[in-house]
Parts: C-alpha cells; sequence; structure tokens
C-alpha cells in the first residue's frame, strides 16, 4: 500500500499502538526527568524558576510547531503528494522552511531580548536566574519548530518511528545533564536548561535521515517566493485562525502560572508536577492516536470517503474512552501513593506532596476531555478548517481564566487545576456543536455512540473502584515503612491488577467491541508465531 492510500481502519490501533510503545518510553523517561527535578529541587524557588523559564519558550513553540504543523502544513503537503508533483512538493517544502526560519528566528531573538520585561509578571523571588534560565532555553523554540516540520513530513507518509524516538532522546539528554553537568555548574536547574538545548538539537537530528529516504531536497530560497509560494500562503491561510486561538491558549498558560505564582511558593511547580502525571497518559494514548489520525482524515476528506471518516473518528473516541476514564477513576482513588512513590525524596517533602495531590486530583477530573480534544481538532483541520477549533478555544480561554482568577484565592493549585478542567468541557462541548456544520459527518451516530459507549465506561469503572477503594488501607498498612518503592510500590501494583481485572471481567461479560477487536488481533499474531515455517 502507497502513503497516498488509506490505510484499513484497523491500522489505527497498529499504527498507534507502535508510536504508543515509544511515547510510553518517552513519557516514562520523561516522568523520570520530573523525578530527578523533585529530587534536586522539589517545590522550591528555584524549581519554580525552571517550570516557568521551561515554560515560556514552549509556550511559542505550540504556535509555530504543533500548532503550525497539525492545523496547516499536514493537510497542504499531503494536498501535494496526492497531486504527485515532485517539483512542486519541493519548492514548497523550501518556501515553507525559508519562511518559518525567518519567523521563528525573529521570534527568538525579540524573547532573549525581553525575557527581563517578561518575567517580572510571574512572581516569582529567583528573578535573576528565571531570566536567565528564559535565555538559556529560549532557542529551543526553533529547534522544536524544524523538529515539527521534520515529523509533518514522516507523518504525512505515515512514518511515526522517528516521531516517538525524538523525544525520548530529549529526556534521556536532561536527564544524564541533570547529574553530569550539575557539578560544573552554579545549579541543578542550569545543568537541566542545557540538557534541553543539546536534546532539542537531536530530535531534530534524529529525523532527517527519514526524510531524506523519501526523496524529499529542500534549501532555502529568498524572501519573496518563500512568502509568496501558493503552499506557504495556503499554509498561512489556515494557521492564520489559529494563531488567535495559540496565542489565546498561549496568555492562559501564561495568566494561570502567574497566578499560581502569586499563590504562593511551589505551587508552579505542584502543577507542573501534576500536568507531567497527566501528561504521561495523554502523550501515550491521545497524542499518539491524534497524530496516526491525521494524515488519514486528511486524505479521506480530501477524497470525500466520509463513511471512511466517520468510522474512524468513533474508533478514536471509542479508545479515549476506554483508556481515559479508568485511569481517571483509579487515579482519583491512589493519587496521592501515585505522588509518593513517584516524586517524594530528598527536596520533594510532605508540603510538597500536599500542593501536588490538590493539583493532580482536580487536573484527573478533565483528562477525558483533554484527551478528547486532541483527537476532535485533527477532524477539522483534516477538512482545512481552522476557524471552528479556534472559536472553540477562544471561547473556553475565557471560562479558564475567570475561574482560575475566582479559585486561585481560596484553592490555590488545586483551583486552576479545576478551572482547566471545567474549561476543557466547554471546549469539548463546542467542538461537538461547530462538527454539526459539516453535513458529511454523521453527528448523530457519532454522539450517539459515544454517549452510550461513555456511560458504560463510567460504570464499570465505579464498579472497579470498589474493591480498590476497601482493599487499599490494609495493604498499604501491610507494607507501611519498608521503603518508598515497596510501602507505595507494591500497593499499587496490587491495586491496578485488582482494578484492571475487574475491568476487564466486566468488558468481557458485555461483549465489548473493543476489546473483541485486541483480541483477535492478539490471537492472530500469536497464530502466526506458532505457525510452522
Amino acid at each position: 500500500m502507497s502513503d497516498e492510500q488509506t490505510t484499513e481502519p484497523q491500522n489505527l490501533v497498529k499504527q498507534g499502538s507502535i508510536l504508543s510503545v515509544l511515547t510510553l518510553a518517552s513519557r516514562v523517561l520523561g516522568l523520570m526527568r520530573e523525578m530527578v527535578k523533585a529530587a534536586l529541587l522539589g517545590t522550591t524557588p528555584l524549581s519554580d524558576a525552571f517550570t516557568v523559564a521551561f515554560m515560556v519558550p514552549n509556550l511559542f513553540r505550540r504556535l509555530f510547531a504543533e500548532g503550525s504543523i497539525s492545523v496547516a502544513f499536514i493537510p497542504t503537503f499531503k494536498g501535494y503528494l496526492i497531486e504527485g508533483d515532485t517539483t512542486k512538493t519541493q519548492t514548497f517544502l523550501s518556501s515553507f522552511i525559508t519562511a518559518l526560519t525567518v519567523l521563528v528566528t525573529t521570534v527568538v531573538t525579540l524573547g532573549i531580548i525581553a525575557a527581563p520585561w517578561i518575567i517580572p509578571f510571574f512572581g516569582l523571588t529567583e528573578l535573576d536566574e528565571t531570566i536567565l534560565l528564559t535565555r538559556i532555553m529560549f532557542p529551543y523554540l526553533a529547534l522544536m519548530s524544524f523538529a515539527a516540520l521534520l515529523q509533518g513530513i514522516l507523518n504525512s507518509h505515515h512514518i511515526f518511528i522517528p516521531t516517538g524516538i525524538a523525544p525520548i532522546l530529549l529526556n534521556i539528554t536532561v536527564i544524564g545533564c541533570s547529574y553530569l553537568l550539575t557539578p560544573l555548574m552554579a545549579n541543578p536547574a542550569r545543568a537541566m536548561a542545557v540538557g534541553v538545548m543539546i536534546g532539542g538539537t537531536l530530535q531534530v537530528l534524529i529525523q532527517v535521515p527519514g526524510v531524506l529516504r523519501k526523496g524529499h531536497r529542500f534549501g532555502c530560497t529568498g524572501l519573496k517566493q518563500a512568502f509568496t509560494n501558493p503552499g506557504t500562503r495556503t499554509v498561512f491561510r489556515l494557521v492564520g485562525p489559529t494563531i488567535i486561538g495559540m496565542a489565546a491558549y498561549q496568555l492562559n498558560d501564561l495568566v494561570s502560572t502567574a497566578l499560581a505564582g502569586n499563590a504562593g511558593p511551589g505551587v508552579v511547580s505542584s502543577l507542573q508536577y501534576s500536568l507531567r502525571l497527566q501528561e504521561l497518559i495523554l502523550g501515550v494514548f491521545a497524542v499518539s492516536l491524534g497524530t496516526v489520525l491525521l494524515p488519514d482524515l486528511a486524505g479521506q476528506a480530501k477524497r470525500n470517503q466520509w463513511g471512511e471518516f466517520n468510522r474512524r473518528l468513533v474508533m478514536a473516541i471509542d479508545i479515549i474512552a476506554l483508556i481515559t476514564i479508568p485511569i481517571t477513576f483509579f487515579s482519583l482513588i491512589q493519587g496521592e501513593y501515585i505522588i509518593r512513590l513517584l516524586f517524594q525524596s530528598r527536596s520533594f517533602d510532605e508540603s510538597s506532596v500536599a500542593l501536588t495531590k490538590e493539583a493532580f486530583t482536580f487536573h484527573m477530573l478533565g483528562l477525558f476531555f483533554i484527551a478528547l480534544n486532541r483527537i476532535l481538532a485533527p477532524a477539522f483541520y483534516a477538512q482545512s478548517n481552522s476557524k471552528s477549533p479556534t472559536i472553540a478555544g477562544v471561547f473556553s480561554f475565557f471560562i479558564n481564566m475567570i475561574l482560575a482568577a475566582l479559585l486561585v484565592g481560596p484553592m490555590k493549585g488545586g483551583g486552576v487545576a479545576l478551572a482547566l478542567s471545567i474549561a476543557s468541557g466547554v471546549n469539548t462541548v463546542l467542538l461537538f456543536i461547530f462538527m454539526r456544520r459539516t453535513p458529511q459527518i454523521d453527528m448523530g451516530h457519532i454522539v450517539g455512540s459515544s454517549v452510550r459507549y461513555t456511560g458504560k465506561l463510567l460504570a464499570f469503572s465505579a464498579l472497579a473502584s470498589i474493591p480498590v477503594y476497601f482493599v487499599s488501607p490494609a495493604l498499604y498498612r501491610l507494607f507501611a515503612g519498608k521503603g518508598r518503592l515497596i510501602s507505595y510500590g507494591i500497593p499499587l501494583t496490587l491495586t491496578t491488577i485488582l482494578f484492571g481485572v475487574t475491568g476487564l471481567i466486566l468488558l468481557w461479560i458485555s461483549r465489548d467491541a473493543l476489546l473483541k477487536m485486541v483480541t483477535q488481533r492478539l490471537s492472530q499474531r500469536l497464530g502466526k508465531h506458532r505457525a510452522p515455517h
């Protein structure tokens, strides 16, 4: 099957599984990176300084990297691939990379210069250190923009392995530099900042061979040609409305972080630790599925294959529900012990546990909606419709800001986390409403199927939580005082098995279609391995 052909529906699971395995490794390493940060920095003012300094270039990265690539570049590039004109494709790539270079270089330069005027808004005590760390890591924006461009090219060809490997390299590098460079630098935060820059460079380089193997050769063009190329203009036209949405999203993070920074020491860091746990799940499942889903949906929309488009979207929504709803229930019961197992050491004390647990509880309430938004947005982008997700994003931004400002006082970090969860739910509802405007999408079937399946999973997850709730206290008492890994690790493992087995039994009794499909695929693979050669 060629790149231009649409993959079979079952391949969504297969491709998503391959990328999910790599992303799981990346997220686990990312979690280890946060564990290293927790051990070295805890929820101290220096930890807040690194968190804010790394966040600032990441906000702009979403605009120049993930935002532009997912919203505009992949659908446009996919159109060139379907058209099959190699010369036009290469000219478009050269023009786009030139335009991207100019824009990103300008923003990086301005960001480095403006850091002393931006950072004071966060109310941090380590002001000078935060400015220095921001200046060290701001060029990370440029590295991620080029990495995302290369990723977009590879994903359009249904090549996902480098996409999964790239962040693994980043996390390994940051972890290594944290230990190797800390003795040579003023503090661990600077060592981690250097690791971020080295890791970002590796994220770009790991994807270059795959792009070259697909025969793409491109360089820089003149500025006039770069910005007047039809493909580049199409990308800018598509991404134009999204700039408003992305700007709102960035302002959302900035204001939330500023509110958290002024709520007291350690609140910013506790929110970051909580989000890292949430992103472990989102990255493995929602982001992986969204990455695999977009190129296929884009191809199906361009060929008017709306039946397949609808089936693929329903399957993706059901997979997200099957993963996130049970995990939400389990995390609400076991959240404190998960945090203690992963983070509690040295600089991460009891107050750090309490701050992070409060944020984590309210973040997890929005897990399903945040994951669902990662799936619904590509359905719009595949149709070259960036306006609807932008409107939904701007509206939910205002909801988030109002709620965060109202709740941060009485609830501190928990209020900021709850505001994000509620706003994410509002965003999901708006995306479903806007999707009804596309007559080719069978919204009646999609919504009906999703509501029924989600309701079933809510009931099953609640039932599976009952034995865990009653067994947990005895298990933790049994293993108490035997070291962190044993005291929390063994009970968590046992309760996870209990919860998972109970859930699987309930799915099996209900003859769940997704469970049946996965079981059949495993049986087929086992049959192939056992067959005589």
